[in-house]
């Protein structure tokens, strides 16, 4: 399966538009019963999935609903990392925490709210990380582009003496 993103610029002096087809190619393995799965990119990266302990899984992987939560903080991250070294800001220390909720009972059961607590050491200032995670958030992630806007996301940053 082919996702595509198309990327449309337009040199307004000649009219010319230039099209890039981006395109994203997976493949999903069921590779032990009831539900443990590997997924692999066309570059043969793997990861391993599976259904959730109350499901009777194997718990050989994350879930699906994991990987979603750690996607948004992974892109994020990588947004925040690139903004601060824009700025000549290089963390020692870095990592994020996610709290992720959602409504067991309902079906599907999305996401309702993810916090995420940025921890950072206090070189960089709590300006720069603030400003940096709001951009990500707010303009350059594209995962939670990709997201339900009823999804509350909210977050806090800690700074910590390393």
């Amino acid at each position: 399966m082919y996702i595509y993103l198309l990327k449309v610029l337009v040199l307004s002096d000649i009219n010319i538009i230039l099209f890039e087809i981006i395109s994203m190619e997976l493949t999903l393995n069921k590779i032990e019963d009831p539900y443990t799965m590997e997924l692999l990119d066309e570059k043969g990266k793997k990861c391993i999935m599976d259904a959730s302990d109350s499901m009777g899984a194997n718990e050989r992987g994350m879930t699906p609903m994991q990987l979603l939560a750690g996607a948004l903080v992974g892109c994020m991250s990588i947004d925040v990392l690139m903004i601060l070294r824009k700025q000549k800001e290089e963390p020692s220390h870095y990592k994020v925490k996610i709290d992720a909720y959602k409504n067991q009972d309902a079906v599907p059961s999305p996401f309702e709210k993810i916090h995420l607590i940025f921890e950072i050491n206090n070189a960089v200032s709590l300006k720069k990380i603030d400003r940096a995670v709001k951009l990500s958030l707010d303009k350059y992630c594209s995962v939670r582009a990709s997201l339900s806007e009823k999804i509350k996301i909210t977050y806090d940053i800690v700074t910590v003496n390393i």
